[in-house]
């Protein structure tokens, strides 16, 4: 069983060892406010407010983030139920003529059928190795704009896709902000791995921190979840503070089997969240 089993020693491998992310930077955000439109109906000051809805929410920054598309963009297309708005918006400016000439780069299966359908046209970063702007959402968003991403099983493709982009454009409710990465109570931090002895890598995984529980990723049929790279999703749930957050993603691709894991780290420029009380947007400070 993978729990009998003690991770290898990881600097026997030095030639399977991935280089060490940069050393954190001091990231400041600039913040606005926008409150959300009200409708005629509602223009009294003793009016009872409409509370929207998750998905209200997520539709109101995705139409935000797609204000920062323009012609000519080549275009990173997220994965997700907030980045479906984003997706739908794009495709509906480019009906109506107001958005022309915009490939798509597609982060999943799921996002390149819903492109085509749409009449967005497609490609891939071997035709375009940097794009313009990426839209995606997130899971989590810490005060640094740091971000888990990935619950929904499209983290590698949305890492490869997104760090060829100038701009990554976060778009999310405010459920997803939290002052910690991993700290979401019943939420996990997903991890791509190879099928071939996913139990001992969920192991090495798990004897990385301390009280961490590693779960493999069951899809609805039963059987192991599959990413669109016939990988499996190990899911880890944190007992504590992971602490440094590019330690501790060094740490996870150091071990051999790990293909990819959920954190974005200093990847976001912009991260628009919607409230009830309005769209709030945030900016990387450029450095």
């Amino acid at each position: 069983m993978a729990s009998a089993i003690s991770p290898p020693h990881q600097q026997q491998h030095p030639h399977l060892l991935r280089p060490s992310p940069p050393p954190p930077e001091t990231t400041t955000t600039t913040t606005s406010m926008i409150e959300p439109p009200t409708s005629s109906s509602s223009s009294s000051e003793t009016s009872t407010p409409h509370h929207l809805t998750q998905d209200e929410l997520k539709k109101m920054a995705a139409y935000k983030a797609v204000e920062l598309v323009k012609s000519g963009m080549i275009l990173g297309l997220g994965t997700g139920s907030t980045s479906y708005y984003a997706v739908n918006r794009i495709g509906e400016l480019l009906k109506n003529g107001t958005l022309k000439n915009i490939i798509g780069i597609p982060t999943s299966l799921k996002t390149k059928q819903q492109a085509i359908s749409l009449g967005i046209p497609i490609s891939d970063l071997d035709s375009y190795p940097v794009l313009d702007l990426s839209i995606d959402g997130a899971d989590e968003v810490d005060p640094g704009l740091n971000l888990v991403k990935g619950r929904g099983g499209s983290l590698l493709r949305e890492k490869m896709i997104e760090g060829a982009s100038k701009k990554l454009v976060v778009i999310v409710d405010e459920t997803k902000l939290v002052e910690k990465l991993g700290s979401s109570t019943g939420l996990a931090m997903p991890v791509e791995v190879v099928p071939f002895c996913w139990g001992y890598t969920a192991e090495c995984l798990k004897r990385l921190f301390n009280g961490c529980e590693v779960k493999l990723r069951i899809g609805g049929d039963g059987k192991p979840f599959k990413t669109d790279n016939e990988n499996y999703i190990v899911e880890m749930y944190f007992g504590e503070d992971i602490g440094d957050l590019n330690v501790a993603s060094d740490k996870m691709h150091r071990i051999v089997g790990v293909v990819e894991h959920g954190m974005f780290i200093d990847m976001a420029t912009t991260v628009i969240v919607a409230g009830e009380r309005g769209i709030t947007v945030k900016h990387k400070a450029s450095s």
